[in-house]
């Protein structure tokens, strides 16, 4: 996969070692607190209440501090004040890097630069299609979407690719889909490798291990992601006048050679970068 983070393109440049990379990101992990923790660190609101406000972001649209100030959990100055904390003391990987004396200072803008000038090609800073095509703002719209739920239903960080026109479906371990009638016609997919699933299975299920989940359980929790995307999609578009009918998700286990693209169809195809190996992609599967 050309597609990189910052640190795995140090590591293969042979800027730091991977002993190094992983001492960062344990520092990274102690020093970035979340929204919901760094309010709970000062104690202003209790676990359980950042749950319930986490809870309802599976059908809301809104940032974790915004509802919990909407559920009255916080004050408007209470978030303020947390935000600023959150960004004064948040650590990226290169200073991280430069703290646990890998890098120096001096080094870390170079290192970036190229960083940046070899990744230009395959990320993008913002939602795109590349061809034109009817409703367009809503397929931006649903892309959008997913992202920020991948962010605030599971907690993974991520970085979109380019969008793609895709000749057909490519295979992994599983797809969850779910289709769409109304004023348009589609069918969402979303597919997982085999961790991934597993990444997504704890986040639904609150749960620090699945090892002992059934099968059938895994696969529901990526069919009840699906179900809380589409669901806000339906939500978002109705505000923009467009009515979109959702269909129950269904499990489909793809053959090696990936699904087909029907010719009354176009397949956007929406990279989704989280590392480790793990591939994780966005189908929109448009009916002309």
């Amino acid at each position: 996969m050309a597609v990189k983070f910052f640190g795995q393109f140090l590591v293969e440049q042979g800027i730091v070692t991977g002993e190094a990379l992983l001492n960062a990101i344990t520092l990274q992990d102690k020093t970035n607190l979340k929204i919901g923790e760094m309010a709970v660190s000062m104690g202003l609101i209790t676990p359980t209440d950042v749950q319930r406000a986490h809870n309802a972001q599976m059908s809301k649209d809104k940032k974790l501090g915004d509802l919990l100030v909407e559920m009255e959990f916080l004050s408007p100055d209470q978030l303020e004040d947390i935000i600023i904390r959150q960004k004064n003391t948040h650590l990226y990987i290169g200073e991280a890097l430069v703290q646990v004396g890998s890098l120096t200072k001096e080094s870390l803008q170079t290192h970036l630069d190229a960083f940046k000038a070899d990744q230009a090609r395959y990320i993008s800073d913002s939602i795109e299609l590349p061809i034109t095509i009817a409703d367009a703002k809503t397929w931006e719209m649903t892309a959008d979407l997913t992202y920020k739920m991948i962010t605030r239903v599971l907690g993974l960080q991520f970085r979109p690719g380019k969008c793609t026109v895709a000749p057909s479906v490519a295979s992994n371990f599983m797809l969850a889909a779910m289709d769409f009638s109304g004023d348009v016609h589609a069918r969402y997919l979303i597919s997982v490798s085999e961790g991934l699933q597993q990444t997504i299975a704890k986040a639904i299920l609150g749960e620090e291990s699945v090892d002992t989940e059934p099968v059938e359980v895994l696969e529901d929790t990526v069919m009840e992601f699906v179900n809380v995307v589409c669901g806000n999609v339906a939500a978002k578009a109705s505000q923009m006048g467009v009515i979109i009918n959702i269909a129950p998700p269904e499990t489909i286990h793809p053959p090696a050679e990936g699904l087909p693209v029907s010719d009354d169809q176009t397949a956007l195809c929406f990279p989704i970068y989280v590392g480790n190996e793990e591939v994780m992609e966005m189908y929109l599967l448009i009916r002309s």
